[in-house]
């Protein structure tokens, strides 16, 4: 996902044609992010963090001590920390780097294709205009949404960070579906794949409910109807929740370790 972010950010107007720092630890990951464009790339985190502007913290939550303890040295309070680590929160950012400009926020995968969302919410210490600044490098990726707290944040891994595995799962099945139907791999994919995307539109397009969309399509006693049944008496709806709140909580554990 840090990758993703800053392929959307050189791509805009935003950064003017200058580069962007990248640091990695993988030297296979720098040999290759070092042959595209627009971007300068360190495998030594003292030539590239101390005079940042803004920082991109994109690692896994479980590598969070390991960061704070090789960057500490290293930054400044003038610098603003953008997280993109599950669960992390700001005060244990702020505390564990001694700095106090910290924005949190939860993207999602489709942002490698320009469409992701991303909510967001910052410290105190991060003034008005600095905060705009930020929504418009999370905005080279999609849309993005402020939130008022760190709950939001959390919850929103439930539904849009961890969503698009969802949708993915969904997809999966009605390949398998379609595959012992009798279709083809590639006439299974163009049946599901266009579905979801005339769907999705159709939605966008309109202020009905999904609800609504259902009832429009399935008609009693129909094919769509004995479909959504199936679903209801399989308790299904209900096992979407579960999933998004099993999500949401697994966030906040990540929060306290």
């Amino acid at each position: 996902m840090g990758f993703t972010y800053s392929e959307g950010m050189v791509k805009s107007s935003l950064l003017s044609r200058h580069k962007l720092r990248i640091y990695d630890k993988s030297p296979e990951r720098v040999v290759s992010i070092s042959k595209l464009e627009h971007f300068d790339v360190y495998d030594d985190i003292e030539k590239c963090l101390p005079d940042a502007d803004v920082v991109f913290l994109a690692v896994k939550p479980y590598h969070v001590d390991e960061l704070f303890e090789e960057i500490k040295p290293l930054v400044n309070n003038d610098q603003i920390f953008v997280s993109i680590m599950a669960g992390i929160t700001i005060e244990k950012i702020q505390e564990g780097l001694n700095i106090t400009k910290v924005v949190r926020a939860m993207p999602n995968l489709p942002a490698q294709v320009g469409k992701g969302v991303t909510s967001y919410t910052e410290a105190k210490a991060v003034s008005r205009v600095e905060l705009l600044m930020i929504r418009n490098l999370l905005d080279t990726t999609g849309e993005s949404i402020r939130v008022e707290n760190e709950n939001f944040i959390d919850a929103s891994t439930g539904i849009s960070g961890s969503g698009p595995a969802y949708v993915f799962y969904f997809m999966q099945s009605m390949l398998e579906a379609a595959l012992k139907m009798g279709f083809s791999s590639n006439d299974s994919k163009v049946l599901v794949s266009k579905t979801f995307e005339g769907a999705v539109e159709l939605f966008n397009q309109s202020d009905l409910s999904p609800e609504t969309w259902m009832n429009r399509v399935a008609s009693r006693g129909g094919t769509t109807r004995a479909a959504l049944d199936s679903m209801d008496d399989n308790n299904v709806k209900e096992l979407i929740k579960e999933a998004a709140y099993a999500a949401f909580d697994r966030a906040v554990e990540l929060g306290k370790q």
